[in-house]
């Protein structure tokens, strides 16, 4: 008789059909065995350790199975909390770690933290279809955190429209080593989108993971 094949980690959907299918399997191996045992050849019996160690398989898909679902309910458990977390946001400020955010009445935000001094570091703020607009050199470079405003003023000096830009910030040490800052912005959660696999909160830019909100603000 075939070995059983090992189950593999399932979706929250699948582990309720695995269950089902296993049972219509071991029925039908049950099924197999007793046949097998009813004509086995008397002068050369079947091992008894083969269908001990399917048995022992059965019993192994069944337990991960079984884990599984415990797991199921635990994810199920975590996006319950998410939700009530994203509505809980509603109407407040929170800090995001993101790098685009909106451009509304000439200016737009953004802060930045240096993990230490920097030599040479350049701003480059880009527009939604990823054309450079701005670029500076005269932002501050030292370690810690620091605002960066801009007024929507492009280089050339025409006025940008409000909507949605982001900025790059390449920064090197007196060695010559690339720094990575970190980026945040703060925006004001307008809504919550449930249509996917998480929710995901609403924000001027656009819609962000709840993974990216690093503090919500109380501005009543």
């Amino acid at each position: 008789m075939a070995a059983i094949p090992p189950v593999s980690t399932e979706t929250q959907s699948d582990a309720g059909g695995s269950r089902t299918r296993l049972s219509d399997n071991y029925d039908t191996f049950l099924i197999l065995l007793t046949a097998q045992l009813q004509n086995q050849d008397p002068l050369a019996p079947m091992d008894s350790t083969q269908f001990t160690q399917q048995l022992v398989q059965f019993s192994q898909v069944e337990q991960q199975i079984r884990t599984n679902e415990q797991l199921e309910g635990l994810v199920g458990q975590y996006q319950a909390a998410s939700a009530g977390a994203a509505l809980s946001y509603l109407g407040k400020d929170a800090i995001i770690e993101a790098d685009e955010t909106y451009l509304a009445g000439g200016e737009a935000n953004w802060a930045y933290r240096m993990p230490e001094t920097a030599t040479d570091l350049t701003i480059t703020v880009k527009d939604s279809s990823g054309r450079a607009v701005y670029e500076t050199t005269t932002a501050d470079r030292g370690a810690g955190e620091h605002l960066f405003t801009w007024d929507g003023k492009k280089t050339n000096g025409e006025i940008a429209a409000d909507g949605v830009y982001t900025i790059g910030i390449e920064a090197e040490n007196a060695a010559g080593t690339s720094i990575t800052p970190t980026i945040s912005v703060r925006e004001t959660i307008m809504g919550v989108d449930f249509s996917g696999a998480a929710p995901v909160v609403i924000t001027p830019s656009g819609t962000r993971s709840l993974d990216t909100i690093r503090s919500v603000l109380d501005v009543s």
